[in-house]
């Protein structure tokens, strides 16, 4: 009792942070560089920011570390900043990516680093440092094979508390860690977060409730449940899931199953510490059917686990007065309850009765927390969306930004070469994350020529909505999607960003978009530069960049190639030679002018591929895009739609993280021996693009292949998926060598029909919570005024009629398919 007393109270000092001698001494460390080292090689465990420069964003950030540094010193962990303007680490204030990054210490070393987009609160701060903490004890399963081998693996010696979260970093994430700190050594933490085991588990991910589980792994005898033998029996925390919550539940998987007296149910004492909020439950035994209601009493106590206590009481013994008519009984826990006698018929009947009212305490509360929230929140089904719910109340400063209007809008844009113009919605829940993303670049670019700007189309719907042409003349089309970003430039149309929705991807984009598109290379220095440099210092961290070259015999026909240029502008580096520079080039690899050579990033500079000139700017893009393509990619979500586009079946490797130099050298002989499946197979290889997958470093990779076979094969895993013809999935053989003869042979029984599918494509998809909706016309019709000024044509409502919701979702990528596999 006293073990569970000490628990108690640390953990109510943890969830309810009150604890009045840590509220008086503020806990955030501000290190020196001497302070910092010392710490460091004690050993001690710290989380440490080191600040260069203040911003709304890091501002906020800081005080929730602040907040973060008091919970985490209950862990050991010291939580503090060091100041870069006064104090230089050099391994740390010289270099531009830690504004961004705080890290934790451990061991004398740098243990990990974390992105302030996932430390953005003191739940996600400390959830995920305690993650980091205890790494190598909460284990993540996903499939349910994975979970029935950590159930093998802990039968006879350790009970396992199973949690699944909606997402990392939240408060359900935190109360999981905090526990699994204090218990850890009791019990096997597993996380999860979704995917197929959730099945299994009988839960429905579009719920976005949080669930616990305990499975009684250490077998005892005499223990009967309706599970198979292969998986430890389990019970559900009904509560929602907090640290106290959790900690009472642990309390009550402690309890003995079954306990027998030979006293009246009036005259057993009520359950004590810490059980003493826990209905009991009395079935009365005689001696001559004794064995048969231990069974019975055993049963039902399996159903009622975390629910009720049950007692067996011993009708033989002299001090049991209850009348014979009588052969249950029950007490609640509150103090003025009497003991309630009842008779039942079956079991079931007395499950119903406890059952129902946990229930009826479940809506209740569910009500009740309604109550204080949007009722809109039970819609939002994305993760995106259910975090920004929860902080719809701090809006960024926009002070970085300059804030356009119908009104300023022209004069803004005429006094600066490039404006990146951001339209977005203050409700919208990926418009509000992504306003993170695009404060950052505008503060990255603050003493740069461009010109960082938002327009909020909630106010200003008839500047979104407009049209070219229109009373308000503007360079694009109205928009629709949100969030947009647009670069525009005086006199000019405007070029739509369809990258990734991230900071390092839209800033990489708009310092490329700086160049000259194309650049005219008179030189053979120039041409050199070209070629070998990046065109802008802050590049040079980027991944690295793609470059086409056009070769013109004159100028006369390069408008083209010129259109296409500017199609291409901020992903893609080009340039032009003309003359007898031009024809030197030509003569060096043997083509004909009008002609383009093509340098991917991936390529040998001294090989580049070469193409036509088309007449058709499109048709160009198609091309060099079709040439900058990897033979063998490594998928990723950033590049995934531009080999989707191609429309091919999918000849897909998975290989795991490598724990070593072995490790490493067999993944790359497998994608060596991937190549040489597609050398060796030539024509035949034409309706399939072979490509591979690292789940160390796209570890959503996981996911995609535990949906495609139904749970986690043995890596490495190829299959053949994304088939023209149908939906099936092929998988090679598990367990056999991968050897490029074997896999063409493979794909040759595929073709022929005599290999079986290993599985279909899910037709489920992940489409948003609502369909579209045109916000700009729901806010005109409310306004009568606003009405009137704008009056939409036709045409543009049948547009807006017909976008689809995978327009929507397409909001982050500039893929033109609308039919990719949503598990992808």
């Amino acid at each position: 009792m006293m073990m569970w007393t000490c628990v108690a109270v640390f953990l109510l000092c943890v969830g309810s942070g009150v604890c009045t001698e840590k509220a008086s001494t503020p806990d955030l460390i501000e290190y020196t560089a001497a302070d910092f080292y010392e710490k460091l090689h004690s050993g001690k465990t710290m989380f440490v920011y080191f600040e260069r420069q203040v911003s709304p964003t890091i501002s906020l950030f800081l005080a929730e570390l602040e907040k973060s540094a008091d919970a985490l010193k209950d862990y050991g962990v010291l939580v503090g900043k060091v100041d870069c303007n006064k104090e230089l680490v050099s391994e740390y204030c010289s270099e531009e990516k830690v504004v961004h990054t705080a890290f934790l210490f451990r061991g004398g070393k740098e243990f990990l680093g974390f992105g302030l987009d996932t430390v953005f609160d003191v739940n996600s701060i400390v959830s995920e440092i305690l993650f980091a903490i205890l790494r190598e004890e909460v284990k993540y399963v996903h499939t349910d094979t994975d979970l029935l081998a950590m159930e093998k693996a802990a039968k006879g010696k350790k009970d396992i508390v199973l949690g699944y979260v909606r997402s990392l970093g939240t408060q359900e994430h935190r109360s999981m860690m905090e526990t699994a700190y204090v218990y850890g050594s009791k019990y096997q933490f597993i996380l999860i977060t979704g995917g197929p085991v959730l099945k299994h588990l009988g839960v429905d991910e579009a719920s976005h409730s949080s669930q616990v589980w305990f499975l009684h792994c250490r077998v005892r005898s005499g223990l009967k449940t309706a599970k198979t033998s292969e998986h430890c029996p389990l019970t559900r925390m009904r509560k929602p899931l907090s640290t106290l919550s959790l900690h009472s539940f642990l309390q009550l998987m402690e309890a003995p199953l079954v306990s027998e007296v030979y006293d009246d149910p009036s005259s057993v004492q009520r359950p004590q510490f810490p059980y003493q909020h826990t209905p009991q439950i009395f079935l009365f035994s005689r001696p001559a059917t004794k064995h048969a209601d231990l069974d019975t009493a055993t049963t039902l106590a399996w159903k009622l686990r975390g629910l009720a206590l049950l007692v067996l009481v011993h009708r033989q013994s002299p001090s049991v007065k209850t009348p014979e008519l009588y052969n249950a009984a029950f007490r609640l826990p509150e103090k003025s309850s009497d003991v309630k006698y009842m008779t039942y018929h079956h079991i079931d009947e007395l499950y119903q009765l406890f059952a129902n009212q946990e229930k009826e305490k479940e809506e209740q509360g569910g009500q009740l927390e309604e109550d204080d929230v949007d009722p809109h929140a039970t819609k939002l089904d994305d993760e995106i969306a259910a975090s920004v719910h929860t902080q719809r109340a701090n809006m960024l400063d926009l002070d970085s930004i300059i804030e356009l209007t119908s009104d300023n809008f022209h004069t803004e844009v005429a006094q600066s070469s490039l404006t990146v113009v951001l339209f977005y919605l203050r409700w919208d829940a990926v418009s509000k994350v992504f306003l993170h993303s695009f404060m950052d670049v505008a503060e990255r670019l603050g003493d740069s020529e461009v010109q960082m700007a938002g327009v909020d189309c909630g106010e200003w719907s008839d500047l979104c909505g407009a049209e070219i042409g229109s009373d308000l003349p503007i360079p694009f089309q109205p928009i629709t999607v949100f969030p947009t970003v647009l670069l525009i430039r005086p006199k000019e149309l405007a070029q739509h960003y369809g990258g990734m929705l991230g900071t390092e991807a839209l800033h990489r984009f708009i310092m490329m978009s700086q160049t000259a598109s194309p650049a005219l290379l008179s030189t053979k220095e120039k041409v050199t530069s070209f070629l070998q440099e990046v065109p802008h210092p802050e590049l040079v961290a980027h991944k690295p960049v793609d470059r086409v070259l056009g070769l013109f015999k004159t100028l006369a026909g390069v408008a083209p190639f010129i259109d296409a240029a500017k199609s291409l502008r901020g992903e893609v580096l080009t340039g032009t030679l003309t003359d007898e520079l031009a024809e030197e080039w030509a003569a060096e690899h043997n083509v004909d002018l009008p002609a383009l050579l093509v340098f991917p990033s991936w390529g040998t500079p001294t090989r580049p591929s070469t193409l036509p000139v088309s007449s058709c700017p499109k048709e160009l893009v198609s091309h060099i895009n079709a040439a900058l393509l990897h033979p063998l990619p490594e998928l990723t979500v950033e590049n995934l739609p531009s080999f989707l586009s191609r429309g091919k079946a999918l000849l897909l490797l998975f290989v795991g993280e490598e724990e070593d130099e072995i490790g490493r050298r067999q993944n790359q002989a497998l994608v060596e021996e991937m190549r040489a499946v597609v050398e060796m197979g030539g024509e035949k290889m034409e309706p399939y693009l072979a490509c591979w997958i690292h789940l160390g470093r796209t570890p959503a990779g996981m996911s995609v292949l535990g949906s495609y076979l139904g749970s986690m094969p043995p890596l490495p895993a190829l299959v053949l998926t994304h088939l023209p013809s149908g939906g099936e999935i092929y998988q090679y053989a598990a367990n056999t060598p991968i050897v490029a003869s074997s896999v063409l042979q493979w794909l040759q029984r595929i073709e022929e029909g005599t290999e079986s599918a290993a599985g279909m494509m899910g037709e489920d998809n992940w489409a948003p919570s609502a369909d579209f909706i045109d916000f700009l016309k729901v806010i005109d019709m409310q306004d009568p005024d606003s009405a009137k000024q704008q009056t939409p044509t036709e045409e543009v409502e049948e547009e807006e009629e017909e976008m689809t919701v995978e327009e929507e979702d397409d909001s982050s990528s500039s893929s033109p398919d609308n039919k990719l596999h949503t598990e992808l």
